[in-house]
């Protein structure tokens, strides 16, 4: 055999069945959370959330090129993006277990190896990179366009890179190597920073090469490496913009010349100087200092791309979050500063409180002819007897601390001490947050309901609800990945100590040491396992080799020929296991409920509406199906966590597409950041309400008397807020529902919510355009906004669909849903979109289980409107309809299903209750059965399941079926008294 063409054919053959792989199972259009916004931002090149991915974008606007013309194939080509991404990251990783087998073979020679070897190495290879091709976490991101497939593939060609650095005898060529790594590590910038975790591992495999190892020389070899994390990370991307903002400022406030003729004349220095010092270096041969400058200069070059988010911002595209347009909003882009900071090294435990605070640096914004300083950065200082080193319970959201309780098992109130501490990062963040995800990858994963545990061999033999045993998040690898990967790890440590502190310093780097620097908080809206894929992909190198250590103890008994096929073809059902157990929670062929949700939020509303949403599910998708799939676009999008912001309130100020410019009476001026609008406190001014239109007045002039106790912020003068309404002028618009006229107030009048004392911007804004809309533009909530926003307006919020329009109408009957039966009836049933929901083979995961809760929920709420209307007909179509649409086959019965039940009840469908009654609660039965003797908690499933059994105890009394409610009465009762026994033990 010749090892060079069966190495190169090795690695092409697991690409090409990794890639098939990952087309096989890629996504076909835009799935929830982030992947819809990325889609979107790529096709037309928009900015993202800080800090941006432009080479991402870029790359994923050329595959969009793909579609030829069909926007309904542009999420399928840029999820490809990830999909080929994914693919060569196997493929390097490939020849990354290839040449750290050979050496751990001590192979140098590779023309001289025998077949033996040559299929050990091939082996180990293969079953390295396939082990990586079916981990959980990494085919999850590979088959959606999101930014971790294609950091993967940098991390992996890095490491390929320098391995292969090290192999070079000649200096000339080796240094050639540096220069390249150097400048995907420049071009990775532009897509995510992790892999610059990396650069610790690549120093030793450096010094290794460079130095006689000792102790002192590998802690030096790791400073410095350190050092070089700082200097791209913390000098590069955002100090240099930020000195370039620094001379921004002088130019342009002292000196008196134009808007960016600071910046070029620094970017201008550091060409010069690069320019400088390369020729010197080459003048005086450095060659050093020489391959340093150019490492330099193409790191500079591949982070370049960061250049079209100014260049885009600046041709103010619909999506252009936080406006980065000039260096100084670019610095705050880059640096994330939305998102505000956690301490690492030394800050408050979540007990702490503020006991003074001073000015921190001066913020920038640009004016009409120079910078304005408009705010300074606050350092607050805390109750020193609260500081400790290395905190890592911070928080103070109540539900963190909450949690932070739980884990420490510390009273309210009770202050941490250094103990509690640690507790809670071995616990929590490493244990819950990283060993769970790494247990997930190569033992086995419970289910995959938020908050599920790993699974253990001894998985296979519970006696398990149907719920979960049905799972197909529920995978079970009985810990044989692991175990390889364990073998492998401890043959690497014995046969080649070097390369195993390199692997094992990649491991740590891109897992554990992650958990350190990003300190997370306790609670996160989704799991995040995703971050730590290079934590896996390192592990992925001990199980290929697996195969060597195997091999070396099967050679001791037969040919080693032999005992490479035989070792190859054992450690192989790692992987083959891995692959027929993840298969099916992998393949998201058929999925398009995440972009039909999406068009069925902008379905609810009526031409030129706004619809104010909450969350990122609830928002990127729809941003998704406006800007490639042009459905819509006359209704704005508003998400509430921006609208706190100035730069998002004045892109509201301007048209979109066919969607007007929002009525304001408030000028930009009153919203702009750090100004006194950011944040109004309740201040009781005697006054039983406030008309919002006199309000706004105030607020406008900057009325003094609107700062009666707080001097540099306004106040709300009165709980409650009134809006006159012109009855003529609303029913010359034609919006009132028809027979809801004698709804239609003179007044609507409505509160802050009880425990609510302010309002933040976003409130100011949303009641600034219901009170200069005059009801002629339709104005939109949905579930998430309603309960974000400070003010309660449910009384005014009918339903149309799954948005809830607000109108000068009220409901009479605030205990029942406000619905707009017509409307309502023709969106569920007409406009409405429903792909596969009906399809069994179809994988939907949480998040589409619980739009598709959401939609069902909007199906009993219209049937209940419709049976106090007496309209039994339509409800009963309606219900029929929702259970077509979404059977159980496909999306099983969920806690809405329960009061389904009771409407078919009163449509006299009594046979349709009774089986879907008794599917739900034996079901609930079997599952907090199961919980409460595991004593698991599994994301409120518990408590879901035992409001199911209340409300079917209920239902079925209330329509005659006591034998079956006396069933689930007992099995309620019985499962309650267990779970007090049991907590009484505790």
């Amino acid at each position: 055999m010749n090892f060079k063409r069966v190495n190169n054919i090795g690695g092409w053959v697991v690409f090409a069945i990794s890639t098939l792989v990952y087309l096989i199972t890629v996504e076909r259009t835009a799935s929830y959370w982030d992947a819809g916004e990325f889609i979107a931002v790529s096709y037309k090149l928009m900015v993202p959330h800080p800090p941006g991915a432009p080479l991402f974008l870029l790359i994923g606007r050329i595959f969009s090129f793909l579609s030829f013309g069909d926007v309904t194939q542009v999420a399928f080509w840029i999820n490809v993006v990830s999909a080929i991404s994914s693919g060569f990251t196997i493929l390097f990783l490939f020849w990354t277990i290839s040449m750290l087998s050979r050496k751990i073979l001590k192979i140098k020679d590779t023309s001289e190896m025998s077949d033996g070897n040559i299929l050990m190495v091939i082996g180990a290879s293969a079953v390295g990179a396939l082990a990586y091709t079916f981990s959980d976490s990494f085919w999850f991101s590979a088959v959606e366009a999101e930014v971790y497939a294609m950091s993967s593939f940098f991390t992996a060609f890095v490491v390929w890179a320098i391995l292969k650095w090290e192999l070079m005898e000649d200096e000339n060529r080796a240094n050639r190597w540096l220069i390249l790594i150097a400048y995907m590590m420049g071009l990775s910038i532009g897509v995510h920073l992790l892999n610059l975790v990396t650069i610790p591992a690549l120093g030793l495999i450096y010094y290794f090469k460079k130095y006689k190892p000792t102790t002192w020389g590998i802690i030096a070899a790791l400073g410095i490496s350190g050092f070089l994390i700082i200097l791209i990370n913390n000098f590069i991307i955002p100090g240099l913009p930020s000195i370039a903002g620094t001379f921004e400022i002088f130019f342009v406030n002292n000196l008196g010349l134009p808007f960016g003729s600071g910046a070029i004349f620094f970017g201008a220095l550091i060409i010069a100087g690069l320019i400088i010092g390369i020729q010197y270096s080459i003048k005086h041969q450095k060659v050093l200092l020489n391959t340093s400058l150019l490492a330099l200069t193409f790191i500079l070059i591949g982070y370049s791309s960061y250049a079209i988010v100014v260049i885009r911002s600046n041709f103010n595209p619909p999506i252009d979050e936080n406006n980065p347009e000039d260096v100084m909003s670019f610095v705050k882009y880059l640096k994330r500063e939305q998102y505000g900071s956690r301490p690492l090294l030394y800050g408050q435990y979540y007990t702490a409180r503020v006991v003074d605070s001073e000015e921190g640096a001066p913020v920038y914004v640009k004016g009409e002819d120079k910078y304005e300083i408009v705010d300074r950065n606050v350092v607050y200082k805390y109750d020193p007897n609260h500081l400790t080193l290395f905190p890592r319970m911070y928080s103070n959201d109540p539900r963190h601390i909450e949690r932070y309780m739980e884990v420490t098992g510390l009273s309210e109130g009770e202050k941490p001490n250094i103990v509690d501490n640690i507790t809670f990062m071995l616990r929590h963040q490493m244990g819950w947050m990283y060993m769970r995800y790494f247990m997930w990858n190569f033992a086995g994963r419970e289910s995959d309901i938020q908050d599920a545990d790993w699974l253990s061999p001894l998985g296979a033999f519970e006696d398990l609800p149907e719920e979960l045993a049905e799972n197909k998040g529920r995978n079970n690898f009985f810990m044989i990945p692991l175990i390889l990967g364990i073998i492998g790890l401890f043959y690497q440590y014995q046969k080649n100590k070097k390369d195993f502190a390199f692997v094992a310093m990649l491991f740590f780097l891109t897992g554990i040491a992650l958990i350190l620097y990003l300190n997370s908080p306790p609670i996160e809206p989704r799991e995040r396992d995703y971050i730590y894929v290079g934590s896996y992909y390192a592990f992925a190198i001990w199980i290929g080799f697996s195969v060597l250590a195997l091999g070396d103890l099967l050679a001791k008994f037969s040919a080693r020929k032999t005992a490479a096929i035989l070792s190859s073809v054992l450690c192989l059902t790692g992987p083959a296991l891995m692959a027929t157990e993840g298969w099916d929670d992998h393949d998201r062929d058929n999925r398009y409920f995440s972009v039909d949700s999406a068009k069925n939020f902008l379905a609810s509303t009526t031409e030129n509406a706004i619809l104010y949403t909450g969350g990122d599910n609830d928002t990127f998708p729809l941003w998704y199906v406006q800007e490639v799939e042009g459905f819509r676009t006359d209704a704005r999008v508003v998400v509430l966590s921006y609208y706190n912001t100035d730069w998002y309130i004045k892109q509201s100020m301007r048209p979109v597409y066919g969607s007007e410019a929002f009525p304001y009476t408030l000028t930009f001026e009153n919203y702009k950041q750090n100004g006194l609008n950011d944040y109004l406190p309740y201040e009781d001014y005697k006054l039983n309400s406030i008309d919002v239109k006199q309000f706004l007045q105030l607020v406008k002039k900057e009325d003094k008397r609107l700062r009666q106790k707080y001097g540099t912020t306004n106040v709300v003068p009165s709980r409650t807020f009134t809006i006159d309404v012109n009855k003529d002028k609303v029913r010359s618009l034609n919006i009132i529902p028809e027979g809801m006229d004698s709804l239609l107030v003179d007044q609507m009048v409505f509160s802050l919510k009880r425990g609510k004392n302010a309002l933040e911007k976003k409130d100011l804004a949303i009641l600034d355009v219901l009170a200069s809309a005059n009801w002629e533009r339709p104005i939109y909530l949905n579930n998430t906004s309603m309960q974000q926003i400070n003010f309660d307006l449910r009384r005014y919020a009918i339903q149309e669909g799954n948005a809830y329009r607000i109108l000068p109408i009220s409901n009479p009957n605030p205990k029942k849903d406000f619905v707009n039966t017509k409307v309502m009836y023709d969106n569920l049933m007409n406009n409405f979109n429903y792909r596969e929901l009906d399809n069994p083979n179809v994988y939907y995961n949480q998040d589409y289980r619980n739009f598709v809760l959401n939609h069902r929920t909007s199906f009993n709420t219209l049937a209940t409107a419709l049976i106090d209307k007496g309209d039994k007909e339509r409800a009963r179509k309606a219900l029929m309809f929702s259970l077509e649409k979404m059977p159980d086959a496909a999306v099983p019965y969920d806690y809405t299903a329960a009061r389904t039940i009771d409407l078919l009840f009163d449509l006299g469908e009594d046979e349709k209750a009774i089986e879907i009654a008794q599917t739900l609660g034996n079901r609930a039965v079997e599952m907090v059965e199961y919980l409460a003797r595991e004593h698991k908690d599994l994301g409120f499933e518990l408590q879901r399941n035992l409001i199911v059994l209340a409300e079917l105890q209920r239902t079925l009394y209330e329509n005659g079926n006591e034998d079956l409610a006396k069933k689930y009465e007992e099995a309620y009762q019985r499962i309650v008294s267990d779970m007090q026994l049991f907590r009484g033990r505790m």
